[in-house]
């Protein structure tokens, strides 16, 4: 088994992280929003082709601004598009920062877990061999592996 989290991270550097965080989501509190999975799902989505796009029509809004329809909210776009590019370069660190640290957090428990694994059975082969205070740690143990009632129907169907 490769140990690649072979280290603790210090109290304080947790602390601080969590500060930083605090900071951060107070900081941009009133500037983000919370969309439903059915928003989410609604929207039209900027993407790599549709920004290059977008710039354009703002280029050529500028340049030609006969063409826009009274109706259209010139300033709101040129506002979106400005939030737009300010939050994309702090979303693109965050998500490096989410995927290390979701890569981290799968290590160590992965880890942690295969360890938790190999005492469970030295544990039980102990208590195969009846050796004493085995038995309570392996049946302790082993409610991890017991399959509940639903499940057993469910893989019997």
């Amino acid at each position: 088994m490769d140990n690649k989290i072979n280290f603790t991270i210090p109290a304080e550097t947790i602390t601080q992280v969590n500060e930083a965080l605090a900071t951060i989501s107070t900081a941009l509190k009133p500037y983000v929003l919370a969309l439903s999975p059915e928003e989410r799902q609604e929207l039209p989505k900027m993407s790599d082709k549709t920004l290059p796009f977008v710039d354009k029509a703002l280029d050529y809004l500028s340049r030609a601004p006969e063409f826009a329809p009274p109706y259209m909210d010139v300033a709101g776009l040129q506002n979106d598009m400005e939030v737009h590019n300010q939050l994309m370069p702090l979303l693109r660190q965050v998500r490096i920062l989410s995927d290390n640290l979701d890569d981290t957090t799968m290590e160590a428990g992965a880890e942690s877990y295969m360890a938790a694994l190999m005492y469970y059975n030295s544990v039980k082969m102990a208590a195969k061999m009846d050796v004493p205070g085995a038995k309570s740690i392996y049946d302790d143990l082993s409610k991890r592996f017991e399959r509940s009632t639903t499940e057993s129907e469910v893989e019997t169907t």
